[in-house]
């Protein structure tokens, strides 16, 4: 009795084993394919004019490096008074080389600020009494 019991306990541990390992591959793919949209502000630092900002840009490779590889812009708009704002998408393992990018390339001449967003227009938009929308 004891042998058939500790059988079918083995095997529960072990069917439980695979189900979770199966889980945690799964999760991870969707780690993989799930994707943020990041916005960031390019402050710009009023004490230059844009000549001097356009030429720290090229000095540091910010056209070149900005934004890496497998990452797409989905906008990048003026802001007067601001500075630049671009969104980005991006999986969420390429959020490390999108901070170091700006770090390393946008850095000196801009100061950064960086939020995470999502798209809140299918939800309100039922709610709205004008729902045209322009994409630019």
């Amino acid at each position: 009795m004891k042998t058939i019991f500790f059988a079918a306990f083995a095997m529960l541990c072990v069917t439980n084993i695979l189900t979770a390992q199966s889980s945690v591959k799964e999760d991870l793919k969707n780690v993989e394919t799930e994707k943020l949209l990041l916005t960031i502000f390019l402050k710009h630092d009023q004490s230059m004019n844009l000549n001097e900002i356009e030429a720290i840009r090229n000095e540091q490779g910010f056209y070149k490096n900005f934004p890496p590889e497998g990452v797409s812009v989905v906008n990048w708009f003026v802001v007067m008074g601001i500075g630049q704002m671009v969104v980005l998408e991006l999986p969420a393992s390429k959020l490390k080389e999108v901070n170091l990018a700006i770090e390393r390339s946008a850095w000196k001449a801009f100061r950064s600020e960086i939020y995470p967003t999502y798209d809140l227009y299918p939800i309100v938009e039922q709610k709205l009494g004008n729902t045209s929308k322009v994409s630019y």
